[in-house]
């Protein structure tokens, strides 16, 4: 993700979805999306179609996690075939890669590691009725026309089967102005699967947005020894989906 300039056009679907208020532009992603934050407190994300995982899918999946965990609240979703969209209720807190938190490491990566343990803590596999297993990755990418590399189709054995996250990149961790966790965003591939999962993609996404050397840190926020077997199967995994 990047950050769009401040003179990212408006489309008139946003100004519609926007429903009068004014906008400003946020995020931006490299799947063609934006994210447009509103002057009362909401945000609008739109973007194209597209078969990783759309905007309905994050909107079941928060509405799911809601009562677990700090989430936003989900206050229209909807596609016209080609563009799609998804409108929350902002939540308290920062991204932990906006500029006040890329200036404390320290502070943002602890709060990425705690938020991620406390996200795996709460939210009750039990019930959990969506998938996010290393059979449905890979199944999810042939749909794609992505081919995993066979030395990716074994996965190590499940160490703690937990909600994952699903896209436990740094920018996904919310921290507050006392530095700690506030919440989670960009939830549409949540599901079960092996923690490593969602540990190895954080621990990488620290070297993406710290620099490197922050891996080691996050893993001590979340409170586990490294696993450098999972670490390397579920970074390679990442990046070959």
């Amino acid at each position: 993700m990047s950050i769009p300039l401040p003179d990212s056009p408006v489309s008139p679907l946003v100004r519609r979805l926007a429903r009068g208020a004014q906008v400003r532009p946020v995020w931006q992603n490299n799947l063609g999306g934006m994210t447009f934050r509103t002057d009362d407190e909401r945000y609008i994300k739109v973007g194209p179609v597209h078969l990783e995982t759309s905007m309905a899918d994050e909107a079941e999946r928060m509405s799911w996690a809601a009562p677990f965990i700090r989430v936003p609240t989900v206050v229209e979703q909807g596609d016209d075939g080609e563009t799609e969209w998804l409108v929350t209720r902002s939540i308290t807190g920062l991204s932990a890669v906006h500029p006040q938190w890329v200036a404390q490491p320290e502070t943002a990566v602890r709060a990425i590691g705690e938020g991620l343990r406390a996200l795996h803590e709460r939210l009750p596999g039990a019930s959990c009725p969506f998938d996010w297993t290393v059979p449905s990755r890979i199944s999810n990418a042939a749909e794609r026309g992505v081919i995993v590399p066979e030395g990716l189709r074994a996965a190590p054995p499940i160490d703690v089967l937990v909600v994952c996250h699903g896209d436990a990149c740094a920018p996904n961790t919310l921290v507050s102005e006392d530095g700690r966790w506030s919440g989670h965003v960009d939830m549409g591939q949540l599901g079960l699967g092996d923690r490593w999962g969602d540990i190895a993609v954080a621990a990488m996404s620290t070297g993406w947005n710290y620099g490197p050397g922050w891996g080691g840190l996050l893993l001590e926020a979340y409170g586990v020894e490294p696993d450098e077997e999972r670490l390397a199967y579920y970074r390679d995994l990442w990046n070959a989906t």
